[in-house]
């Protein structure tokens, strides 16, 4: 089966972002990222917590994401994109230790 947990504290510069995925298959987001600009050159900031909504309700994610520190915005925005990717392989990578689906219902 997969890890079906993912986690991770990363920094980008002065940016500190927390992580943290269930695939669980309920949608859920908590999104505490405080944005000290709207634009990023033509880039509407708001939309990275729209993706992320997105992301998560569709692929049936729980997903929660916290800025812990930072004030440079396109360093918090490129910590929440990569911390996401890590998150992600961490929670879809196979786990040897685990036969079947991580859930004691059965299903994800």
């Amino acid at each position: 089966g997969i890890n079906r947990y993912g986690h991770i504290i990363l920094p980008m510069d002065e940016a500190l972002v927390m992580l943290v995925v269930d695939m669980s298959g309920r949608p859920f987001l908590s999104y505490d990222v405080p944005l000290p600009s709207s634009k990023v050159g033509n880039f509407d900031t708001e939309l990275t917590e729209e993706f992320v909504r997105a992301l998560a309700t569709n692929a049936g994610l729980t997903l929660h994401i916290k800025l812990l520190a930072g004030q440079n915005t396109h360093h918090i925005i490129e910590a929440v994109f990569k911390g996401l990717g890590r998150v992600l392989r961490a929670a879809t990578a196979l786990d040897k230790y685990c036969r079947g689906i991580p859930s004691t219902k059965g299903i994800l």
